[in-house]
Formats: structure tokens, C-alpha cells, sequence
């Protein structure tokens, strides 16, 4: 597992390849937005949390999208499958490296939102990393399932999202709810932070579980 999510990340500190191009994509929306509202409008705290997991969300279909590309390319999955090496070691690995560059991207994109939107330093912001980490999890457990369901289809760029967005559905709500709520200055979530873990309980395992299937066919 460590071997392959080295090479993930050692061939991106080569290239930056992956890196550079989803990052400039979630500056690229949030600037837009930024651009395109109001002042009074930008001062909303929702619209804050929505203009942020959009970017977020758009880099994230990039980025897994990207995770089995190589390996489907140089035909190396079927070469693992031979391989003695768990299915589930295997997906972490990928898991674990999408998590890894979507929080390098928003540990920038999130302040330079912040600083965009004119909002005020609060306690409550020192959430924001927790939320962000919850919300990133989550995105990446079904976002690597169904990209190694959709790298060997001729369409997987359209496949992808009309696969996997109505299932982030209830994770989108949760995050944009939870993250309004820390930028407004409020630090009680209720029951959208305990839907938010739920979430990423649930999909984690369940992808863990079904990977292996996935891969054969």
C-alpha cells in the first residue's frame, strides 16, 4: 500500500502535473464567483460554504479521475490484480492519495476564499480544517470507488459525476451546512456535523469492501 501511494505522490512531485492543474481550476471558479457577485451578496456565510466546496467538488472529479489513469494506460491493474497484495491495500493507497492532494489544494484555496469573501477571524474558523478534512474523506472513499468502476469505459468523464454526484448528495448538504455555520461565527453543527461522520463511516467501509470486486470486473 505505502509502495504505490509513494509512487502517486513521487511522480507528482516530478510533474506537478496534478497538483498545478487542480488548483488552478478551484482558483479559477472561486475568482469567477468572486468576480461575477455583489459585495453584499459575497458577505453571506452560505454563500461562502457553497463557493467553496464547488471549487472543491470540480477539482476533486479531476483529481479522481486522474488516480487510475496511469495504471490504466501502462495496463498495471491487471498486473496487480495478479499480485499477492489485498484489493484493500489497493484502494487505500489510491484513497489515501486523492486525500492527500485535495487537502494541499484547499490548504490554499481555503484562506485566499476567506480573505475573497471579506470574512471576519473567528474561533469558530479554527474548525474549518476539521470539516474540510470530513468533507474531503468522504468525496475521495466513493470518488476512488467509482473511478476504478469507470477508467476502463470510453465515456468515464461523463460517467464519473452522473455516477457519483447524486450519491454525494447528503455529504454536500451536510458540508455546506456545517461549513456556513463555522463561517458565520457559529460553532454549534448539530446534527449535520454527526450526518457529515455518518457519511464517511459508512462509504469508507463500504468502498473498502466492494473495491475488490470492482477491480475484477
Amino acid at each position: 500500500m505505502l509502495a504505490i501511494l509513494w509512487k502517486d505522490i513521487l511522480l507528482e512531485l516530478r510533474t506537478k502535473e496534478r497538483v498545478s492543474s487542480l488548483l488552478l481550476l478551484a482558483m479559477l471558479i472561486v475568482l469567477v464567483f468572486v468576480f461575477a457577485l455583489n459585495p453584499e451578496q459575497l458577505k453571506d456565510p452560505a454563500l461562502g460554504a457553497a463557493l467553496l466546496w464547488i471549487a472543491l467538488i470540480f477539482a476533486g472529479m479531476l483529481s479522481v479521475q486522474r488516480a487510475f489513469i496511469l495504471e490504466h494506460e501502462r495496463n498495471c491493474i491487471d498486473g496487480l490484480l495478479l499480485c499477492p497484495i489485498d484489493p484493500g491495500q489497493f484502494f487505500f493507497a489510491k484513497f489515501l492519495s486523492n486525500v492527500f492532494f485535495l487537502i494541499l489544494v484547499e490548504a490554499i484555496v481555503t484562506p485566499l476564499t476567506i480573505a475573497l469573501l471579506g470574512i471576519p477571524f473567528s474561533a469558530s474558523l479554527l474548525g474549518l480544517p476539521l470539516v474540510l478534512l470530513l468533507g474531503i474523506v468522504g468525496f475521495s472513499a466513493l470518488g476512488t470507488l467509482f473511478s476504478a468502476m469507470t477508467v476502463r469505459t470510453p465515456a468515464r468523464e461523463i460517467l464519473l459525476p452522473l455516477m457519483l454526484l447524486p450519491l454525494l448528495v447528503p455529504l454536500l448538504i451536510a458540508v455546506v451546512q456545517v461549513t456556513g455555520a463555522l463561517l458565520a461565527g457559529d460553532v454549534w453543527t448539530g446534527v449535520w456535523l454527526r450526518v457529515l461522520v455518518a457519511f464517511d463511516v459508512i462509504f469508507v467501509i463500504t468502498s473498502w469492501l466492494t473495491f475488490g470486486f470492482v477491480l475484477q470486473e
